[in-house]
């Protein structure tokens, strides 16, 4: 048997395992999307409230009070505050070293499982294409089977390709949706906690500064 026959016969066993596929990894990708909305709902914040307050506490140089206050919150923005504040005593140098590390933690944590709903949204339709190829190399064997007469088994096959089809599509685009949602809420989140690790560094380095000799004369 060559190559063309074996794929013929594995053809015409049906495009049925295709869709299970696709439904199986569409249940999974709903369940990503619920969990990680889980996780960014239960690590927000009111960050202009939380701004105010971090604003207030550095311009009395009040650090202690300032890693008391970001430690009351449980959002992103707040943890990359934290970790530069904890450098506080070590200077801004090992301050910004300690935000741009905690970035990169809170950044693969927040992209966790996303490269699976990456992966769906890329590729299910390509696997609804696969289907619609099974299910159109199906539709010419009964055609064949025939005489070139149409037959009930002639239209399942050509409704099971187009199926299969309709399914890689819906599939990928609600993957694709919350993809782009979720990186651009990542990148949101990580702007704002860089913005305030800013606010910290500066205030770090201007207390620096007017603690220098040359300051003092």
């Amino acid at each position: 048997m060559d190559i063309q026959e074996r794929l013929t016969a594995f053809a015409m066993l049906g495009a049925a395992w295709v869709m299970w596929l696709l439904i199986v990894l569409s249940i999974i990708s709903v369940a990503i999307i619920m969990e990680r909305l889980y996780f960014f709902a239960s690590r927000s914040d009111d960050i202009d409230a939380l701004r105010a307050d971090l604003l207030a506490l550095l311009k009395k140089s009040d650090f202690a009070g300032a890693r008391k206050r970001m430690s009351e919150s449980k959002s992103v923005e707040a943890g990359l505050v934290a970790a530069a504040l904890e450098a506080s005593d070590e200077g801004s140098e090992a301050a910004n070293e300690k935000l741009t590390g905690e970035a990169q933690i809170a950044k693969l944590e927040m992209e966790r499982n996303l490269v699976f709903l990456g992966t769906v949204g890329n590729n299910a339709p390509f696997v609804g294409l696969l289907g619609t190829v099974i299910g159109i190399i199906r539709a010419f064997h009964s055609l064949d089977e025939s005489q070139g007469k149409v037959t009930a088994g002639l239209m399942a096959d050509v409704g099971e390709a187009l199926v299969a089809t309709a399914i890689g599509i819906l599939v990928a685009i609600p993957a694709v949706a919350a993809f782009n949602y979720f990186q651009r809420m990542i990148k949101a989140r990580l702007a704002r906690g860089g913005a305030l690790g800013s606010d910290v560094l500066s205030q770090m380095m201007a207390k620096q500064h007017a603690q220098t000799p040359e300051a003092a004369e």
